[in-house]
């Protein structure tokens, strides 16, 4: 048994809008333990629609579509179905009856147009849309082969799914057992010498073990199959414990986590305080930590000091230290490191200063040197780190802070 997700909609091929529907429907599947092969997009077009449908008829057992159900001329999904498998277009009264009754109670006017959408291929039957006006159905033109069609828009086509749907893959003895999935997160090691340390485990078919590769983080997803969601989560346990065994501390988190929320959490353990300094950055770690709910009582507050005069004014950086090295060096991030440390009250400090271009480099400091400086109680460190000019300015800030956020969440573990 095996499942596809077509989605419709020029809007789509051409990057208006996130298909986000495939991904939430890929999780759903797997919550099922309905494994799906194939995710297609294609665009509002009759012919290429009906040749996608014909050919998923081959190849699997249930093809869920989402979008094209509504009442305007490029709505095509339902008349395109049913062309497909040659099967004449019917009336439902009953869903006629419910879409005018729906825009009334809203106020909205009733287009001739809209009746489109209460005609579905004959023999199939209606998934009801209790938030929209376009109906979606379940029919099975051909003898093993099912389409469940979901309107585009991603709250009613989630209603739809669990009020109607699942019940429905359930009831029909579709669903085979249950996928469980772990994320695991890494800061430090490439994707290639990742996937090295663990090549016999990405060669495991159950629980498998897949690599990914992020801006500066790579990611281990660990995924398993059994009858019941206790028995995959078992699975599941002695290969993390292999993977965390071999990575140590390179291994931040699981799951729905980030650098910033561990380090958060990391503090709050604690009880201590954050604050942070930043130049190239230009509020990037702060708007990182701030981005985690909860942050406030551990995150107290941050500099963006790109001018010197800033450096020197709010984080006490001397004249003379600037002078001397520079702002992209070891100094004047500990510097700025300690002047916020100094400035907040706070039990540690960030800070970043470095040359993120596309111009300002020179032989000594080219575009991609960044020094990230960690200061504490008991002192301040400081190193810089060549990430490179190829990937351009959002990348290297990108790395520099996630770097300076792994620096101080290695320096909690010691």
């Amino acid at each position: 048994m095996s499942a596809e997700i077509l989605c419709i909609g020029t809007e789509l091929l051409l990057g208006n809008i996130t298909n986000g529907n495939a991904r939430w429907i890929a999780e759903q599947l797997a919550a099922l333990g309905i494994p799906h092969h194939r995710q297609l997009v294609v665009g509002d077009n009759r012919d290429r629609l009906i040749a996608e449908l014909q050919a998923a008829a081959q190849r699997c057992r249930v093809l869920i579509t989402t979008g094209g159900l509504g009442p305007t001329p490029d709505d095509l999904t339902t008349e395109a179905i049913a062309a497909a498998f040659e099967a004449p277009l019917v009336e439902h009264p009953q869903v006629w009856a419910e879409i005018q009754a729906r825009l009334a109670a809203r106020g909205r006017p009733c287009a001739a147009s809209n009746r489109r959408q209460a005609f579905l291929p004959e023999g199939a039957a209606l998934l009801p849309n209790p938030t929209g006006t376009a109906p979606g159905m379940v029919w099975s033109p051909r003898p093993e082969f099912t389409i469940l069609t979901f309107p585009g828009v991603p709250s009613e086509m989630r209603a739809m799914w669990e009020a109607t749907a699942a019940p429905w893959l359930r009831a029909a003895g579709l669903a085979e057992g249950v996928f469980a999935s772990r994320m695991l997160h890494f800061w430090g090691v490439g994707e290639s010498n990742l996937a090295e340390q663990m090549a016999d485990l990405l060669e495991g078919t159950n629980p498998t073990v897949a690599p990914y590769a992020g801006s500066g983080e790579v990611k281990l997803r660990i995924t398993a199959r059994a009858a019941t969601a206790d028995a995959a989560a078992q699975l599941l346990e002695p290969v993390e414990t292999e993977i965390r065994a071999r990575t140590g501390a390179l291994c931040f988190g699981v799951d729905e986590v980030s650098l910033a929320s561990v380090l958060l959490e990391q503090l709050r353990r604690r009880g201590q305080t954050l604050a942070v300094a930043e130049s190239c950055t230009g509020g990037g770690l702060g708007a990182a930590l701030a981005a985690v709910p909860g942050a406030s009582d551990v995150l107290l507050g941050g500099v963006i000091a790109y001018a010197n005069s800033v450096k020197q004014g709010l984080l006490g950086v001397p004249a003379a230290l600037l002078e001397a090295h520079g702002a992209v060096s070891d100094p004047v991030a500990r510097a700025m490191a300690e002047g916020a440390r100094s400035a907040t009250g706070a039990d540690w400090a960030l800070a970043i200063t470095g040359v993120a271009g596309p111009g300002g480099g020179s032989p000594e400091k080219p575009v991609g040197l960044v020094h990230i400086a960690v200061a504490g109680s008991a002192g301040c460190s400081s190193e810089g780190v060549h990430f490179g000019a190829s990937r351009g300015r959002s990348w290297i800030q990108t790395l520099a802070t996630g770097e300076a956020l792994n620096r101080l969440r290695l320096a909690l573990l010691e």
